[in-house]
């Protein structure tokens, strides 16, 4: 696991084992808030060992920012505190996490010390907020990754966890292509000095205009590329020769996960644009 301060009392963790997934913590004197989970055991008790055992404060609340597997399925690590987290999200784990649990014990023994933890504090509409020694933590809606998005901004320091909201190459699998547009559009308009992605590395001031517009590129070009396919009588051919690099973003993100979630992205964004046009051709993804 790597981790880092991103400011006073503001700290990045990393895994180095999963997607490089990532978690964040922010501490008062007296207790922690800890921001998402990393998606190995090991990582996530190591994590809560440097918070409890080198800053010596306690965990008291964990924020999930969305229902995924890789960022909730900790929170059985950190017993005795308060879960928060979007309404949608405490539906969606209630609704699709046994399931998945299931399956993952089955294929890897790691996942058999994880018990499900579903949030106890949630919200629907606005922001919440959540005051840590001197920070105030602003709990907002971002979605199109998924429908349960919410990212948190540290106000006095600007610096925004953002989830899956804003990641390398971005992810609307489980979302919306136009929801997630307008998301980074606002991202982009919020006078930040960093940006927490839910994978990859901390997205600097100096960083963040072109990150934005790199990322509303690839949305706009991939939307244009699989509508123009779509148009074709061997459509899924034509589809297969989206490639990543045309739409502005490089396979080698995410240790070359990039790739695989470009090729998601485009058959999925095809379902979407056959419902526009009341055409319908399943194919799975």
């Amino acid at each position: 696991m790597l981790r880092e301060r991103v400011s006073d009392n503001v700290y990045w963790f990393q895994s180095e084992v999963y997607a490089m997934v990532t978690a964040g913590a922010i501490t008062g004197p007296s207790w922690a808030v800890v921001i998402d989970t990393l998606a190995m055991p090991d990582e996530t008790l190591e994590m809560r060992a440097f918070i409890e055992e080198q800053l010596n404060v306690p965990v008291r609340y964990v924020i999930n920012t969305h229902s995924h597997a890789d960022h909730c399925w900790g929170n059985c690590f950190f017993p005795g505190a308060t879960v928060i987290a979007h309404a949608e999200c405490r539906k969606l784990m209630q609704e699709k996490g046994p399931e998945a649990l299931d399956s993952a014990r089955h294929q890897n023994p790691i996942y058999k010390q994880i018990k499900l933890v579903f949030p106890h504090l949630t919200f629907n509409e606005g922001t919440l907020s959540l005051r840590v020694g001197k920070k105030n933590l602003v709990l907002m809606r971002t979605p199109g990754h998924s429908p349960d998005d919410i990212s948190i901004l540290v106000e006095e320091d600007r610096v925004l966890f953002a989830g899956d909201s804003f990641l390398p190459l971005p992810y609307f699998v489980t979302g919306d292509h136009e929801e997630l547009t307008a998301t980074i559009k606002r991202v982009g308009k919020m006078s930040l000095e960093n940006i927490i992605q839910g994978h990859g590395d901390i997205i600097l001031r100096g960083e963040i205009d072109e990150a934005v517009r790199q990322n509303l590129a690839y949305l706009t070009n991939l939307r244009k590329a699989v509508k123009a396919a779509a148009k074709k009588r061997n459509a899924m051919e034509a589809l297969e020769t989206i490639e990543i690099e045309s739409c502005g973003k490089s396979r080698v993100y995410l240790g070359g996960l990039a790739e695989e979630l470009h090729r998601r992205n485009i058959r999925f964004l095809y379902q979407q644009v056959l419902k526009e046009s009341g055409r319908e051709d399943p194919i799975e993804f």
